[in-house]
């Protein structure tokens, strides 16, 4: 129970009020003492003939006006108010204790970490926010900082306030940290002196299968180094989003990051694009930097390489054995310092073999390599990147995020997804834009219904063994596949097995290319 006693300003009426509660051993919890004459007591409940009798005793005290019982002492209605104030904001927000831990955080924090409040009260701030150095900053020149930071890989602007108490010498003495955070579509709200480095790193990458660790880990490693890099993947898969990572970890990370799409230019186009041109050449009278000349000192990626004419393998051959090129009609030679970084759909191996690309030149490409897997075959990965889709276009959308129905997961994980990761990004866009209830669900995703052809399937014979029936159907799936698919890498990768594996089987049942 609590009690509000108003009273007057009289010397040792406090201490008859703890006297008549120490008679009736009735135990103290709290006190709060008002200037206006209010005294606050805070006690365990009693029953209600002895509630009476203290109450009648405490209103016979000498300067004691009046005493009432009330639901909350001051403090604990000034903190109830403040975290349903909180709780009501819609941006997120920490208190952070001097120790570096999580003293408070509201609805809208734990929903943006995925955290309930035991997960997240009295842990690390480092837990949630590796990114944030709180023990760097509490040592530094402590003051109101704002920064970047990337959260289930959606950017956010995180600022940073010390919190000041005045003590009883009249000094400003830190008593705790507050940190808002928002979206990053929302920093015009922010000082505009704020710099936006919306750099695209690691920490935009969502997924959780051993695959895409392995992945991440490994182009981390290659990220470092100055040597060429190929980027081999499925188209939708993320080429140009995984070199610009590997860029921004790279000490070229302040430096250019130029995209030239091998496939999207004719051939003369694509010269002058990589190396420039000449004063006066194609009636231009000022020459034009090419695309390594504007990017020296930086990255210059490559989108599919393998569709790259055999004139300007040649040349790009010439640039990564000694960094010098020509420029389009011109004598002299121009050096530079540029990593490139090439990504190809094909298997450049087998364009080499064919003759189609320069062996001299896939084998200077093929020195640091990545493969990324097609989402098929990491489908722990789709659930996540659903969220994380959800995420960034709800807000774009202005729309309230919806549940999602509970065997979306598994009907989407089913798919094959041959556009990967961009078709899974475009069908949640359009399923929010369809969206009419409050719950995604797999009606709003129109995934193609791949129809099987009943007269082209293979035909079961009988007759024999389990063994032999078994081969004999086994020859013709292959068969039937070899045609769509005609190699043994090609038909490997469909069928998720071994490349010596297919070519085993396909020897020993004689099948060939049609």
């Amino acid at each position: 129970m609590r009690l509000e006693v108003f009273c007057e300003d009289r010397l040792g009426l406090t201490r008859e009020l703890l006297d008549i509660l120490a008679c009736k051993e009735i135990d103290l919890r709290g006190i709060e003492i008002d200037v206006t004459g209010i005294i606050y007591l805070n006690c365990p409940d009693i029953d209600f003939d002895s509630f009476s009798e203290l109450m009648a005793e405490i209103r016979r005290i000498d300067g004691v006006r009046d005493v009432r019982k009330i639901p909350f002492m001051p403090i604990e209605r000034h903190n109830h108010e403040l975290i349903s104030l909180l709780n009501n904001l819609p941006e997120p927000v920490l208190a952070i204790d001097l120790k570096g831990q999580v003293d408070m955080a509201n609805h809208a924090a734990l929903a943006l970490f995925h955290k309930e409040e035991k997960e997240t009260i009295g842990h690390p701030i480092s837990a949630l926010l590796p990114q944030f150095n709180f023990a760097k900053w509490a040592e530094g020149n402590i003051k109101r900082q704002r920064e970047e930071v990337v959260i289930g890989g959606l950017d956010y602007i995180m600022e940073v306030m010390p919190v000041y108490i005045i003590n009883e010498s009249n000094e400003s003495v830190l008593a705790s940290t507050v940190m808002i955070i928002r979206s990053i579509q929302e920093k015009l709200l922010f000082d505009q002196a704020l710099p936006v480095n919306n750099n695209l790193g690691f920490e935009h990458f969502v997924g959780v299968s051993n695959r895409h660790k392995s992945l991440i880990s490994q182009a981390k490693k290659l990220s470092a180094l100055d040597q060429p890099l190929l980027i081999q993947g499925e188209t939708g898969t993320g080429k140009e989003m995984l070199a610009r990572a590997c860029h921004n970890r790279s000490h070229r990370a302040g430096e250019p990051f130029l995209v030239l799409s091998c496939a999207s230019m004719p051939d003369g186009v694509a010269e002058t694009e990589l190396f420039g041109h000449a004063p006066g050449s194609f009636n231009h009278q000022q020459g034009h930097k090419g695309i390594f000349e504007q990017a020296n000192g930086g990255t210059v990626f490559l989108d599919e390489i393998g569709e790259m004419s055999p004139h300007l393998q040649i040349k790009l051959l010439r640039l990564l054995q000694d960094g010098t090129f020509r420029r389009v009609g011109e004598e002299h030679e121009v050096h530079v310092d540029v990593r490139v970084i090439a990504s190809t759909r094909h298997q450049l191996a087998e364009l080499a073999e064919s003759g189609s690309f320069r062996e001299d030149l896939f084998y200077r490409l093929n020195v640091l390599t990545l493969h990324i897997p097609p989402l098929r075959e990491r489908s722990s990965d789709i659930a996540p990147l659903l969220e994380l889709f959800v995420a960034k276009y709800v807000k774009q959308l202005g729309i309230v995020q919806p549940s999602i129905e509970s065997s979306l997961v598994d009907q989407l994980v089913s798919y094959h997804w041959p556009g990967n990761m961009r078709q899974l990004e475009n069908m949640v866009l359009r399923a929010l834009t369809e969206l009419e209830s409050e719950q995604l669900n797999i009606e709003l995703f129109h995934l193609p219904q791949l129809e099987v052809n009943v007269s082209n399937a293979p035909s079961l014979n009988l007759d024999g063994s389990l063994d032999e029936i078994m081969k004999e159907y086994e020859s013709q799936v292959l068969d039937r596949l070899y045609q769509s698919f005609p190699s043994s890498r090609k038909l490997a990768k469909r069928l998720n097995v071994s490349h010596t594996s297919v070519a085993n089987k396909l020897r020993e049942y004689g099948i060939r290319k049609s």
